[in-house]
């Protein structure tokens, strides 16, 4: 005799398969919260480089037709406190204004890294060290010429600066007067010139300085994800627009944290890092708020010129290869919660092969261009909802025969 099954039996086998079902097409939860980013501040991705273009050669339109032909849109470029008030109240804008304006004919963005302070702000705040710190912040004493000066900039150029990142890697002592990093007492100095930038010139982003990857700790170094929830206990996030970030490439660009680890290595000696800084993002209630990596790269380096970063280099075909993979990676992954991103650089004419960072650039001091600027300006771009499609490096627009309007 066959038993019968009950005839709710039947039903909760559909209910069970049905809800597998809905399991199986449900997507991953998201770590990094992307869908919490609803009005972005940059286009995501908005494709830009570093450039050093204060100390004029010649070459500087060169310089920025080359940005155009890459069909990038935004150029990384630092006013220097010191450059313009070398002493108190006395302002030099003359290179500036011409910076400026030749970045607006090229129909390009700026993006201005502000800080490098002047020398009667350093003599005041720099700890006895051996050579001279990279930067100083401003003592607690010229704070308010600090503010006074990143308002005079943001008032003079209002409407033609698209973005201020303030400060540089504050989380190093070289970039901290040879002090002890400090997120509170940078999370102060980002207020004041937040502030007056905000007052003179409301419609600019703001960006946080980009922090080092790094595991030192404590007294010349502090880890990037130590020193970020640092600045989240200091309120940092209230006088930014977009959380800045530094992307360096140690690894292939696909290798996460969690990988890098498991190999015994390092998780911030990976391009992923940003990963675990932007948990920290989601884990402090500011998943809305968008990334900017302003400093992306790999160092030729393979001679050993630097042996503190040489020992990560790869050859220049590496170094374009990877470069295109992680423009690539991101914009499958990390869209819309990236948007700018930023290469390492155009290359300060001043630069040689003693300088450490004469081995991140794609085109050299020289103006030759490497095979990491011509295979980012022919690789498939994604801003938005606007797709620029790969190209043939023979193509007329590879060559720059037919305008292509910049990936912004």
């Amino acid at each position: 005799m066959t038993r019968a099954f009950p005839r709710w039996a039947g039903v909760g086998l559909f209910l069970l398969l049905l809800t597998a079902g809905i399991l199986l097409r449900r997507p991953p939860p998201d770590p990094f919260a992307a869908a919490a980013v609803v009005n972005p501040p940059f286009t995501p991705l908005t494709y830009g480089i570093q450039t050093s273009l204060w100390w004029d050669d010649g070459f500087t339109g060169w310089r920025l037709d080359m940005v155009r032909l890459m069909v990038f849109s935004h150029v990384r470029q630092s006013i220097a406190w010191t450059n313009t008030e070398p002493r108190p109240g006395e302002f030099h804008f003359g290179r500036a204004d011409e910076l400026i304006e030749e970045i607006e004919q090229k129909g390009l963005q700026l993006v201005v890294r502000l800080g490098h302070s002047p020398g009667w702000v350093r003599a005041a705040n720099t700890a006895a060290t051996e050579g001279l710190p990279v930067d100083v912040p401003p003592a607690s004493r010229h704070m308010d010429a600090w503010a006074a000066w990143c308002g005079t900039i943001a008032s003079r150029y209002a409407g033609r600066i698209a973005a201020y990142q303030i400060w540089n890697e504050p989380n190093l002592a070289r970039e901290w007067g040879g002090h002890p990093p400090s997120a509170a007492d940078y999370t102060a100095l980002l207020r004041e010139c937040s502030a007056a930038i905000r007052a003179a010139d409301p419609q600019a982003i703001l960006i946080s300085a980009g922090l080092a990857p790094t595991g030192t700790c404590c007294d010349q170094a502090r880890p990037d994800d130590l020193y970020l929830q640092e600045l989240y206990d200091s309120g940092f996030q209230q006088y930014v627009d977009v959380v800045g970030m530094h992307a360096p490439g140690y690894s292939a660009p696909e290798l996460g944290p969690d990988e890098a680890e498991a190999d015994g290595g390092q998780r911030f000696f990976t391009f992923r890092r940003v990963e675990d800084l932007r948990r920290i993002m989601v884990e402090n209630g500011d998943a809305a708020r968008q990334v900017a990596i302003l400093e992306t790269g790999w160092t030729r380096d393979v001679a050993g010129q630097n042996p503190a970063y040489s020992w990560f280099a790869v050859d220049e075909a590496t170094q374009a290869d990877h470069l295109v993979r992680a423009y690539r990676y991101a914009a499958e992954h990390w869209r819309p919660w990236v948007g700018l991103m930023t290469t390492l650089s155009i290359a300060d004419p001043a630069w040689n092969e003693d300088d450490e960072q004469y081995w991140w650039s794609i085109i050299l001091p020289d103006t030759h261009a490497l095979q990491g600027f011509k295979q980012l300006a022919n690789m498939e771009k994604l801003c938005g909802s606007r797709i620029i499609p790969a190209r043939a490096p023979d193509s007329p627009e590879a060559r720059g025969l037919v305008p292509v309007p910049p990936c912004a």
